[in-house]
């Protein structure tokens, strides 16, 4: 009874949106350097199968930053924030979308923890706010970055954030990729302010974003996963907020293809290069875009590895994970283990 009752309430909260727009299949040559179109021939499966092999290869190269000191801290707004902005380390061809914009929100008393946040998937600018003040109480300073394509980030012409998920194959690992580097250029500027206690912390596209932050960033010591899945590919093509997606994917290329065009922005293939942090997994029961099956696969993979990780189960599904009373509880889970985590 009450899986009916929160799946009816997941599918209403998803038809809020009413802006999904379904766009057409796109292999997304352009997006990767041109040198990787000469192997493959002229089947682009290949041509992409080829580079993400040599992704897969030097992931560290792929996912590093050139360092910058171009960061830009704004004057305290009356709630005493403060925007931090800095250029993005892989421009795109939208100039609105190469400056990151991040929301500092201090702790009341200096410490030397901070938390950097990762919001979810279309996440308007006041998403995630709420907890970063959370955070901020409980003596962690907290750093909301806007991921590409969202709030001052979007181009005109878009009403949503659909070019960093999206039926464009090779778009979708190089945006998802940026939001890496934005945010490795982030924790560079905390560790520059004197924060050496870092944690990160993501929700839905934004805690696949986290772990690859995390096996990447060595400066990260803890990292809390709010809605979780193995395998980037398997959450667009099952799960309801991602169905316009599958709509553009259907009839041009198969899961399993896609699942391996896309290994480079999936967490799987990357847990073995957290083992030395402390992990929170959340996943929500009734969630029907991460559906539960996969959440307990991911926990079941740190499990089997013994990589070191706590879960929570939250009994609500993935919108309401954002309504009253549940949000509370989540936001609670998720401050008081990076509280303990940071020290």
């Amino acid at each position: 009874m009450l899986q009916a009752l929160f799946h009816a309430w997941e599918r209403q909260l998803a038809s809020v949106s009413t802006n999904r727009t379904v766009r057409p299949f796109e292999w997304g040559l352009d997006w990767i350097p041109a040198n990787g179109h000469q192997a493959g021939g002229a089947d682009p499966p290949a041509i992409l199968n080829h580079w993400v092999s040599g992704v897969m290869a030097d992931s560290d190269a792929f996912f590093t930053p050139t360092p910058t000191s171009a960061y830009v801290l704004g004057a305290p707004t009356t709630e005493g924030d403060r925007w931090l902005t800095f250029p993005t380390a892989l421009e795109t061809p939208h100039p609105v979308n190469n400056t990151v914009h991040c929301r500092y929100v201090p702790a009341k008393r200096r410490s030397r923890a901070a938390v950097l946040v990762l919001p979810q998937w279309n996440s308007d600018p006041g998403g995630h706010v709420g907890l970063c003040r959370l955070l901020a109480m409980n003596g962690m300073s907290a750093l909301r970055l806007s991921l590409p394509y969202h709030d001052q980030r979007m181009p005109p012409e878009l009403q949503r954030a659909d070019y960093i998920v999206s039926a464009n194959v090779a778009r979708t690992v190089q945006v998802c990729r940026q939001a890496v580097l934005d945010a490795r250029r982030a924790i560079a500027w905390l560790a520059g302010e004197g924060y050496d206690r870092i944690g990160i912390l993501g929700t839905s596209l934004g805690s696949c974003l986290s772990l690859l932050t995390t096996a990447h960033e060595p400066l990260i010591n803890a990292q809390a996963l709010n809605h979780i899945s193995p395998h980037f590919a398997d959450v667009v093509w099952r799960g309801i907020s991602t169905r316009h997606v599958r709509q553009g994917l259907d009839g041009h290329i198969d899961l399993d293809l896609l699942r391996t065009l896309w290994k480079p922005i999936s967490p799987h293939w990357y847990l073995e290069r957290v083992r030395d942090r402390q992990t929170l997994l959340v996943y929500a029961r009734y969630d029907l875009t991460f559906p539960p099956d996969l959440s307990r696969d991911l926990v079941r993979s740190f499990r089997d590895l013994g990589i070191p990780h706590k879960v929570a189960v939250l009994r609500c599904g993935h919108y309401s994970t954002g309504k009253a009373p549940f949000k509370f509880l989540d936001g609670w889970i998720l401050t008081r283990f990076l509280k303990k985590a940071l020290g």
